[in-house]
């Protein structure tokens, strides 16, 4: 049985990318983007619940989110949660709405954000470059259990290197367009 899946790496380098990008979305530029709220997580009922499992997140203005709680015993909760996510936004509470205006970025903190950005996608590229690794010993393996030939291995080689560098490549065209966003907000 042949260890070398293409299909399963390409999964796994294309979820490197998903990832990279999720991760990216979570950076707050000077614009209200309802990913930002994605990592809160909010106690109620006893438990930890993602905020999107709670209330409605919106961003009716260009600076401003809108968290919709539907049940408005989780008001307090949710602004916890907020709060305790460290994202540097002041919620405002008005009945079961909590708006969150988004503030000006300094500077330094865009520079921040920027350089943060470009963490996330060498993450992400050395996650791409294992698969790469795990997939060439992969290959190398077959070939020594005679399944395939050593002109096959390196033809093999040859289009695991290629999807490598197409998606090393997605992963730096999305940082390169988020640091952008950040610096010229």
């Amino acid at each position: 049985m042949a260890k070398y899946d293409k299909s399963d790496i390409e999964r796994r380098m294309s979820g490197a990318v998903e990832s990279l990008k999720g991760d990216l979305g979570g950076l707050r530029t000077g614009r209200a983007n309802t990913s930002l709220l994605d990592p809160v997580q909010v106690e109620v009922y006893g438990a930890m619940m993602p905020l999107n499992q709670v209330a409605t997140v919106s961003a009716p203005e260009p600076r401003m989110l809108s968290v919709q709680v539907w049940d408005k015993s989780n008001v307090t909760a949710v602004e916890k949660g907020i709060a305790h996510a460290n994202l540097g936004l002041n919620p405002m509470t008005d009945g079961q709405t909590v708006r969150l205006p988004m503030p000006d970025l300094t500077e330094e903190r865009r520079k921040e954000l920027a350089k943060l950005a470009g963490q996330y996608s060498e993450n992400a590229k050395i996650a791409i470059r294992n698969v790469r690794r795990d997939g060439m010993e992969a290959l190398k393996e077959d070939e020594k259990k005679k399944e395939i030939s050593e002109d096959e291995r390196k033809r093999l080689e040859d289009e695991v290197q290629k999807l490598t560098d197409t998606y090393v490549g997605e992963a730096e065209d999305a940082a390169t367009k988020k640091e952008q966003e950040i610096l010229t907000q």
